[in-house]
């Protein structure tokens, strides 16, 4: 039996309990970790009662460093999923090699990430990065369409690799076009630091929100924008073989201009992030009835000179899980990274393992990933 920590008892952290919990894909045991005594004994009651299970208990996290309770449930532990906030993934990362456990987190926080790449060089156990949803799931699509490209049309030089985005909520008014489905410090830092793409086969760094454009998928008209994060390790991977790549946010239209609006009154302020955070949580509601959206694309030319593309795209809503309901962001989420516990456990991998790194196929048709995004197959 496998011994899974989750740190943090987030809407994250207990859908990926009560996902392990309820599925039979991996015999484990699950521990819920927060520094919250209440909300995590409410996420493992959340888990329990809805898997109609046992299998999750409790342990107290401090808000810095470590303790005795907690070393003693790392020591016993095989991995640690981290669904703490990003500035807390190089704490855990070190506690993790610490134990000799493996490790996975979600944080699209750049300088964390490059931080815990430094911790985890040489370790024992593997530490699988920036596994969620964006940065996550999408990457590995887009991998994935990058070899069926590669291997229909004969090239490993493509045009443009687009990786899209959106959690939404299912309705949404003037003048925000918004709702809260998940973090709103995570969307006011994405909106604010800079994102990585790629342009003319390099890797470039480029202001969030400076890329505004629309979109349809599946019909539907949205508006996207570069947003930090997403793109995980692609754009230094695919540099060389893409002459464009970049990762977008996708929004209903009318949102972003909102957004720029607000910005604009902060100019010059310190702390943007924080201004940015505190002006929408003053006007854009928290819901839960959302669903999200995802598209990915690679077009290039084959060998006769003829413009291709390959693409694929998501639609996912809420979805019962056991006896209780799970948000779209709570799904496509957490099962990617119960899905990157399945890899790291059963596989032989050892340090750093990114998202240009995961095994595509095994990814998108593993069997925790299959039950929320349907799986993956090439045309």
């Amino acid at each position: 039996m496998h011994k899974i920590f989750i740190a943090g008892s987030g809407g994250i952290g207990k859908a990926t309990g009560l996902i392990l919990a309820t599925y039979d894909y991996m015999d484990c045991e699950v521990m819920l970790g927060d520094i919250n005594k209440s909300s995590g004994k409410e996420a493992v009651k959340f888990v329990n009662q809805g898997s109609k299970s046992k299998k999750a208990s409790f342990v107290l996290m401090p808000k810095e460093g470590t303790s005795a309770e907690l070393d003693k449930a790392f020591k016993t532990s095989d991995i640690i999923l981290d669904c703490l906030p990003g500035s807390q993934a190089p704490r855990m990362a070190r506690l993790a090699k610490k134990h000799g456990c493996h490790y996975a987190n979600l944080t699209e926080y750049v300088d964390e990430t490059e931080q815990i790449m430094k911790i985890g060089k040489g370790a024992k156990t593997g530490f699988l990065l920036q596994t969620g949803l964006a940065p996550g799931f999408i990457n590995v699509l887009a991998v994935r369409l990058y070899e069926e490209f590669v291997r229909k049309y004969k090239t490993k030089v493509v045009d443009h690799i687009e990786m899209k985005v959106g959690a939404l909520s299912r309705h949404a008014g003037a003048p925000h076009f918004y709702a809260f489905t998940w973090s709103p410090i995570g969307v006011a830092t994405e909106y604010l630091k800079d994102a990585y793409i790629v342009r003319d086969f390099e890797k470039v760094t480029i202001p969030a929100l400076s890329g505004l454009d629309n979109i349809i998928v599946d019909g539907e008209d949205y508006e996207d924008n570069f947003t930090s994060g997403g793109a995980a390790d692609l754009p230094e991977f695919f540099k060389g073989k893409a002459k464009n790549l970049d990762y977008k946010t996708i929004r209903y239209r009318g949102h972003y201009d909102w957004v720029k609006s607000c910005l604009s009154k902060m100019f010059a302020k310190k702390d943007k992030i924080a201004l940015l955070e505190k002006e929408m949580l003053e006007n854009i509601p928290m819901v839960e009835d959302d669903k999200v959206i995802i598209y990915a694309a690679v077009k290039g030319k084959d060998k006769t000179g003829l413009l291709r593309g390959v693409e694929a795209s998501y639609d996912i809503k809420p979805v019962k899980v056991g006896t209780k309901m799970l948000r779209a962001i709570q799904t496509t989420t957490a099962c990617a990274l119960c899905e990157s516990a399945r890899i790291l456990l059963e596989g032989k991998q050892k340090g750093i393992v990114l998202q240009s790194q995961i095994p595509a196929d095994a990814f998108l048709n593993g069997p925790y990933v299959k039950e929320f995004y349907g799986g993956y197959e090439a045309e």
